[in-house]
Order: structure tokens, then C-alpha cells, then sequence
């Protein structure tokens, strides 16, 4: 049996080189090899635009097993740029199942290998660091591939944000784009939310690599989403008029994005905003702190935070390899509001005198646990209370 399928290699730049079975599409990827922890939600990491630039490994060995679907997915497309199983599930079994993973793969010309040791690759990441890597079914000479990826494009100061953002700005619900053009559509749900909950507060949403799932909790809160791209000016953003901005989730590093940073720094006194992920290390280099790339990021379903300001644990859904230097914030004026348990780094901070918090995890946890889902709570009562100014 093994002798019909194709093989595939994945190789590292440091030498480090792993054999393995091709499933899904043909060809070959770079990307910064990482892991994720989660057990389920391998559609909504595929999905995720925060993933662009990577090649993503699983450390749970059975992967497939439910199948694909559309409701699941949390963008219009998969980003990833290779995908590492220990077993790819040929035959899926799950009600809301339309198709196999491998089936999915191929269709969106997204390369994955299995039969590796998955187990042995994350140790190696562990220790090592997330570094640059190749994936190939085309290439089987391992020497070549390893020189291939010490020459690939760096995560450490490219600009990724560019190839997810949205090309147009669009309202949440707008015919064509995810809804029927009255109210705001639950993508997946099958229902509209009524206009007279969607116009509560006008949102303007900074697309850097937006999960759908938070225009869900958004809107599901009463709040009539604008998502606009991430090069959008700040007087564009005050000409829509919103009660709060969002900054969403998105891939690699923050430091680049200068358009992005300077937008927010003219917008921090005048609007509520929250950010995640992408967006909390936006807001933290306009406040005028640093970042720095962690040495294997954080990324799973299971990621224990502790909030500073109760004294809760939360199991938190995350995905980034950079974080904000808690130690660079200017001194008096943020203070830290969560943290990471693993590793003690910043995980949550709000402006002492502006309306401004931000989280880097994902309180909309898709795939994953709804802990951190009252962050939501917490910007519609940041958008009330200055509405009222």
C-alpha cells in the first residue's frame, strides 16, 4: 500500500529533515514551521488568516476525522502554507461532514504530509525554535531542500498582513459578501440578526486577518460591523462615525506595519478600541512599547491565562509568535491585566486613562474554550459608557 503513495519531506533550516506520506495537493511550500496544540478545530486553524506564512503542525496524531465543512471555516479560504499530521483520516465520519480533509487540501492547492513524528518535530521546535522551513513532494533530495529554506523569506520583519486583509471595505451582512442584505447575517446559523439589535452601536473592524467568529459575537451583541482594510486612514475611519474600533487578529509580525500603528495612534483618544492578537501588539507599539518574537509561540486551544484583575485562570484559544515587552510600556500609564502561566508574558493590558484594552488570545475561541468570551461584554460597556459623553 505504501509503495502507491507519494513521498514527501519536510526539511528545516538547521538540517533537520522529515519523512513522510503526501496527502492533499502536489507541489512545494516554505513557511516558518510551528505547532498547535488543539485536539479538534483543525478547519478553523486552517481557516485562520493568522496562519498565513506558516506551515502548521498537529501534535494530536489523528487529524480528518470529522471531515470539512463550510459552517466551521472562519474565513473564505484556508492561509496555511502546509499542513503536518501524524495520520490523515481518509474516510471521514461526522453528520455535518461535505468532504475528506485531504480532498479539501488539494482543492485549494494546500500541500500536506503525514507519517512523520509529530511528536519528534514539536520537541525538536521546543528546543530549537520555530525556524523556516520547506515542504515538498516535488524536491525528495534532502540537502537541496535544507539549502531551499535557509533561503526563504524570514517571519521576523515581513509585512504578511497585506496578503489576508480585505481589498475593499464592507458591512457585515452586505449581499455577496457573507449575508442577504437585511440585517446582519450569523454566517452558518441560517437566520439574520434583526436591524433594530445590528444598529445599537456602529463598529468599524481593521481587518488584518479577521476570524469570522468575531463579527459573530459582535453582532450578536448589537453592533453593526464595518470591516475595513488594514491600510485604512484614521480620518476614514472617523468619517463612518462608529462608537468603538476593532483591531482583529493576523499573521506575523507587528513591527512592520507602520500604516497600522500610526492609524491607531491617532485613534486611541477619540474611540473605544479593542484589540486581539495582531491587534493587542498594534496597540501596544502605539503606545510606545516593543515587541519581540517568542521562541515558539503560542498556539492551541488549552493555553492557561491568568486574569490579574480577579485573580481567574482562563483557558484561552491562541495562535501568534510575537509578543508585546511588558517592560517597554510606558511606565504609569498601562496597566497589565493578564498573563500567560507557561511563560509569564503579557497576555492582557488596558490605558489608565483611555478607553483602550486589548487581549492577545482570542476571546471568540473558535475552535476552542468561550473563558474569555465576557471581553466582548466588556467593549459594548466601553462603548455605552462613552456614548453617553
Amino acid at each position: 500500500m505504501k509503495s502507491e503513495r507519494q513521498k514527501a519531506y519536510l526539511a528545516l533550516e538547521d538540517g533537520k529533515v522529515f519523512p513522510g506520506w503526501s496527502f492533499g495537493a502536489k507541489g512545494e511550500r516554505f513557511g516558518e514551521v510551528v505547532f498547535n496544540t488543539s485536539m479538534t478545530g483543525y478547519q478553523e486553524v486552517l481557516t485562520d488568516p493568522s496562519y498565513k506564512g506558516q506551515i502548521v503542525t498537529m501534535t494530536y496524531p489523528l487529524i480528518g476525522n470529522y471531515g470539512v465543512n463550510e459552517e466551521d471555516f472562519e474565513s473564505t479560504q484556508p492561509w496555511v502554507e502546509g499542513f503536518v499530521v501524524k495520520e490523515n483520516c481518509p474516510f471521514p465520519s461526522n453528520w455535518r461532514s461535505r468532504g475528506s480533509l485531504s480532498d479539501f487540501l488539494k482543492n485549494h492547492g494546500i500541500i500536506g504530509i503525514e507519517g512523520l513524528d509529530t511528536r519528534a518535530l514539536t520537541k525538536h521546535i521546543r528546543t530549537a525554535g520555530a525556524m523556516r522551513g520547506v515542504l515538498s513532494t516535488e524536491d525528495l533530495n534532502p540537502d537541496s531542500l535544507v539549502e531551499k529554506a535557509r533561503h526563504s523569506p524570514s517571519m521576523v520583519g515581513s509585512d504578511w498582513v497585506h496578503a489576508v486583509t480585505c481589498s475593499r471595505a464592507y458591512a457585515w451582512g452586505d449581499k455577496g459578501v457573507m449575508g442577504t442584505g437585511t440585517g446582519l447575517w450569523e454566517w452558518g446559523k441560517g437566520q439574520a440578526v434583526s436591524p433594530s439589535l445590528a444598529q445599537k452601536f456602529r463598529v468599524v473592524a481593521i481587518d488584518f486577518g479577521i476570524k469570522h467568529n468575531i463579527i459573530r459575537h459582535l453582532t450578536s451583541r448589537g453592533c453593526q460591523v464595518q470591516v475595513v482594510p488594514a491600510k485604512t486612514s484614521a480620518a476614514e475611519i472617523l468619517s463612518m462615525n462608529p462608537q468603538g474600533v476593532f483591531l482583529s487578529n493576523g499573521p506575523g509580525d507587528p513591527a512592520p506595519l507602520t500604516y497600522a500603528i500610526e492609524t491607531v495612534q491617532s485613534l486611541l483618544s477619540k474611540k473605544p478600541i479593542l484589540g486581539i492578537c495582531l491587534g493587542h501588539q498594534i496597540i501596544g507599539l502605539a503606545l510606545g512599547g516593543k515587541t519581540y518574537k517568542l521562541k515558539f509561540g503560542h498556539r492551541g486551544a488549552n493555553q492557561p491565562v491568568k486574569n490579574l484583575l480577579n485573580g481567574k485562570i482562563e483557558i484561552t484559544t491562541q495562535n501568534h509568535g510575537f509578543c508585546v515587552d511588558r517592560d517597554t510600556l510606558p511606565e504609569g500609564q498601562v496597566e497589565i491585566t493578564h498573563v500567560n502561566l507557561n511563560d509569564q508574558s503579557l497576555e492582557g493590558m488596558r490605558h489608565r486613562r483611555l478607553p483602550v484594552f486589548s487581549v492577545q488570545y482570542h476571546p471568540e475561541a473558535s475552535a476552542g474554550p468561550h473563558d474569555s468570551a465576557y471581553l466582548f461584554d466588556e467593549f459594548i460597556s466601553l462603548m455605552e459608557k462613552y456614548s453617553q459623553k
